[in-house]
C-alpha cells in the first residue's frame, strides 16, 4: 500500500527524482552527490526506502515514478483533511481562513472550482 508521508530528506530527494525522471540510477547518484551531498550507499537506501512506499521503481537501473508529484500531493492533501478535518472541506477553508485573508483572485479561483464541482 502506498504511504504518502515523506520526510523532509525523501521530500527533498523526491523531488530530485520528479525534476529528473526517468534517470539511470547511476546519474540519480551524481545528482544527489552534487546537490544533497550524499554518497552512493545514502542515494540507494533511499530509494530502496521511496520503492517500499511504492512512490518510485527503479527497474534495469532506470528510475521513474510510480505515482506523478501532483497526483501525490493531491492524494497527501486529501488525507490531511480526512485526519485533521474530519474529511471535511468546508471546516479546512474555515480554519485555513482564520489566520490567512484570501485575496479577491484566490476567492474567484475557489468560486470557478466550487462552480465546475457543483451537482447537477
Amino acid at each position: 500500500m502506498r504511504e504518502y508521508r515523506l520526510t523532509d530528506t525523501e521530500s527533498k530527494f523526491a523531488d530530485i527524482i520528479w525534476a529528473n525522471e526517468p534517470l539511470p540510477s547511476r546519474e540519480l547518484v551524481k545528482i544527489c552527490a552534487m546537490e544533497l551531498s550524499w554518497k552512493k550507499s545514502t542515494t540507494y537506501t533511499m530509494l530502496k526506502r521511496l520503492e517500499h512506499k511504492e512512490i518510485f521503481k527503479n527497474k534495469e537501473g532506470m528510475v521513474s515514478a510510480c505515482i506523478k508529484k501532483d497526483a501525490f500531493y493531491a492524494e497527501r492533501s486529501k488525507l490531511f483533511v480526512e485526519d485533521t478535518f474530519e474529511g471535511s472541506l468546508p471546516k479546512f477553508l474555515a480554519s485555513f481562513t482564520r489566520s490567512k485573508k484570501l485575496s479577491h483572485q484566490e476567492i474567484d479561483a475557489l468560486q470557478r472550482l466550487i462552480d465546475e464541482h457543483k451537482e447537477g
